[in-house]
């Protein structure tokens, strides 16, 4: 079977959740026999073809990326056609309005969409763009949430039709792939090799993440505090813990998958503080379960407290709460047997829900659903 999956950008030009959920999507059905080719676009689209481990991509250029809504030509219009030629399934990843004006003026394929998120800031971008949306989701065979709790408060997905095509399947991470020997020397670089624990966020730094709220909360934690990332927030970021004179938070800026993997290894705990539902999943959520951590995050009605569930397998607390979080992560901080507790069961539902095998099994479920379905919809 060969899967086309289309997302606005892709490796190596981004890195963030989307990217590394096609990349996942692509290993564990890979593992399974499918062929993945992924369709993006590039500021620098030279080379066009690039072989990755998990999918051939295909690159054109990005011309313009308003409220990151990357646009392509008519080049891109023209390559995508041929590509969903030779595809026998079309995997999309929404929102991203440009890849709409694709699903229309290409050849008619069984379609399957993974619905991330809610168009959540732009709302004068969600008012004209409803319409349309409205029309590519009632023009898919299939649509996959990754998360039940965000079936329920999306309000797109509540929709009865589209529920008539919802299928779950949460997204995962596949074990021992090339990250997964974690690289130590960036510990004993951040002075973190002697043990101390320390509290870790790894991500994008994007106005969703509630990273200020964790510098709030960091006046009062009781260790330290890495930030791994980098993004547009980062310079207002930084101005506001030079300005609190804070002492306990080191920013690493962006790492390689293998230094990641070795901090999530070391670290006492991971906080995902997103406050908005744009933060619709969490996938680091997943890294962190692998590696049996505990987790800290905020209800926001997402896929971040599926993963994580309160006193389960870490602290779930009030979004925009710089005493709840401070108050979770330095609970474990304190306690390393409730930690342990916490990445334990963890572990155990990583291996029961998030695992790589289990994504690619559910994925490649519907792609035969699909292809083998007599109702391809017209447009």
């Amino acid at each position: 079977m060969k899967v086309l999956h289309v997302y606005r950008t892709y490796f190596p030009d981004s890195q963030g959740g989307g990217q590394e959920a096609i990349r996942q999507i692509c290993l564990s059905t890979q593992a399974l026999g499918v062929e993945n080719t992924v369709f993006t676009l590039s500021p620098n689209p030279s080379p066009k073809i690039i072989q990755r481990p998990e999918a051939t991509v295909v690159r054109c250029r990005s011309w313009a990326a308003p409220a990151s809504c990357d646009l392509g030509s008519l080049d891109a219009i023209t390559t995508f056609r041929t590509l969903v030629k030779q595809a026998d399934v079309v995997h999309y990843l929404f929102p991203w309005p440009f890849a709409d004006i694709l699903h229309e003026l290409a050849p008619t394929k069984p379609s399957v969409l993974t619905y991330v998120s809610d168009v959540v800031r732009q709302k004068w971008l969600n008012a004209a763009y409803a319409p349309v949306m409205w029309r590519t989701l009632k023009g898919m065979n299939a649509i996959i949430s990754n998360a039940p709790n965000y079936m329920q408060s999306s309000t797109v997905l509540s929709d009865s039709f589209i529920r008539s095509k919802l299928r779950q399947i949460p997204l995962g991470k596949t074990e021992n792939v090339d990250e997964i020997a974690p690289d130590q020397t960036i510990l004993k670089h951040l002075n973190l090799d002697q043990g101390e624990p320390f509290i870790l966020f790894v991500g994008v730094f994007r106005y969703y993440k509630g990273l200020h709220t964790l510098i709030d909360a960091c006046q009062t934690t009781t260790g330290r505090v890495v930030v791994v990332g980098e993004g547009p927030e980062g310079a207002r970021l930084k101005a506001k813990v030079a300005q609190l004179g804070l002492k306990n938070i080191t920013f690493t800026g962006r790492v390689s998958d293998p230094e990641k993997m070795a901090l999530i290894q070391a670290c006492r705990a991971l906080v995902l503080p997103s406050h908005l539902r744009s933060e619709a999943y969490g996938l680091v959520l997943v890294e962190a379960s692998m590696c049996s951590k505990p987790m800290v995050t905020c209800d926001i009605g997402t896929g971040t407290s599926y993963i994580n569930l309160h006193n389960q397998t870490g602290f779930v607390v009030s979004p925009e709460s710089p005493i709840e979080l401070a108050q979770a992560m330095n609970s474990l901080l304190a306690d390393s047997k409730l930690a342990e507790s916490f990445g334990h069961a963890a572990r155990e539902r990583y291996d029961m829900l998030f695992s790589g095998k289990a994504m690619g099994q559910g994925y490649l479920n519907v792609f035969n659903e699909v292809l083998n379905s007599s109702v391809i919809h017209k447009r």
